[in-house]
């Protein structure tokens, strides 16, 4: 009996890394496509500048399942705590642009307390929001990315030799020295962040990320998390704290979605604070990857985050036709994860694919 319980631990674990395996190893034969691509010169300029944020899109896509998938709550401030990483990096890059001249230490740092700076937030927002459920949960996060993107608004920021001045009303009452220089402006946001962004990092920390989230849901600490998601009230009675392990799930998915936001940061020059980029339109959008590439499947939203950035733009020359092609991808892809007739036809697949491994072990 103990010797096939250790054969089936066996078979799990080799299963499970397989798949993570795997998984890694799509994203590292894209990343060696696309560069061999890029070498050739196949590649368009827009696609290529669109490279970097298809990686910030995946990681949020990965973190948000996290949240939405593994613990099971509904979060629409994943764009709040992506600001928070983006803003606490790009203020710290550009103070010490001269302070640390090489940006690989510079970034390095820079990702480092983006993570923490977001993580931070998703302890202190965890800790009174994961007692809601549902709905209510959706709408506190939801009002946090809003709360996040108009404070950073009305903030001024400068430096000079006597430290930082701050200011909610305007440039002028920061009351800098000549030598002084305004870091946030407002709505204008922070301009001139050092460009240290590139694909490279951008699928190492993709890779980063899955490999965190991967690991977490195979845990322990993973199967704990979803019991609490399976049934609250059995994981609590069979000892395991849920508010402990709702807040670690929710705290990490926040850090890393930090992270996507460093990486959007420091790709583009001028970082402004809007709807379009932090507000309520990107939290659905990275809602919609998750849901599409399937609630739980972490290669499904990194595979959907890719295919829904890419779409628009590879059907740009069918400008009449484009949304409508791109609404019938999305149509197909709710069809085929979430149609009861085709989970029940991938399910009776992969059976018979287990009846024919098991045959062949058997010879």
């Amino acid at each position: 009996m103990e010797k096939k319980l250790k054969t089936n631990k066996k078979m799990k674990m080799s299963k499970t890394l397989k798949s993570n395996l795997i998984t890694y190893g799509i994203v590292l034969a894209a990343y060696i496509i696309i560069q061999i691509l890029i070498s050739a010169g196949s590649l368009s300029s827009l696609i290529q500048g669109l490279l970097v944020p298809l990686c910030s899109y995946a990681i949020l896509a990965v973190s948000l399942n996290l949240t939405v998938g593994v613990l099971g709550e509904l979060s629409l401030g994943h764009a709040g705590f992506m600001c928070v990483g983006a803003f606490t990096s790009a203020f710290f890059s550009k103070c010490m642009q001269e302070a640390i001249p090489l940006s690989g230490v510079r970034f390095f740092i820079a990702i480092l307390i983006g993570a923490a700076s977001a993580g931070i937030f998703g302890i202190l927002i965890g800790i009174p929001v994961l007692r809601l459920k549902g709905d209510y949960l959706a709408i506190v996060t939801l009002a946090f990315g809003e709360i996040i993107k108009n404070i950073i608004n009305i903030l001024y920021v400068g430096v000079d030799e006597s430290g930082l001045h701050f200011s909610v009303t305007s440039s002028m009452d920061l009351n800098l020295s000549e030598n002084g220089t305004i870091i946030i402006k407002g709505a204008q946001g922070i301009t001139g962040t050092p460009g240290d962004s590139s694909f490279t990092v951008g699928v190492i920390l993709l890779l980063i990320t899955l490999f965190i989230v991967l690991n977490l849901v195979h845990s322990r600490d993973g199967r704990a998390i979803m019991a609490i998601r399976d049934n609250t009230i059995a994981a609590e009675s069979v000892g395991i704290n849920i508010t402990k392990y709702k807040l670690m799930a929710f705290s990490i998915s926040a850090a890393l979605a930090g992270v996507a936001g460093v990486l959007y940061a420091h790709n583009i020059s001028s970082l402004q604070a809007t709807t379009k980029n932090f507000g309520y339109n990107m939290s659905i959008m990275i809602l919609v990857f998750v849901v599409l590439g399937g609630i739980g499947n972490i290669r499904g939203s990194v595979i959907s985050a890719v295919v829904l950035t890419l779409l628009p733009e590879l059907l740009r020359g069918l400008n009449n036709y484009r949304m409508l092609i791109y609404a019938i991808v999305l149509i197909a892809m709710m069809l085929f994860n979430w149609a009861p007739k085709a989970i029940a036809w991938r399910e009776k697949a992969a059976y018979k694919l287990r009846l024919k491994k098991t045959a062949k072990e058997a010879e």
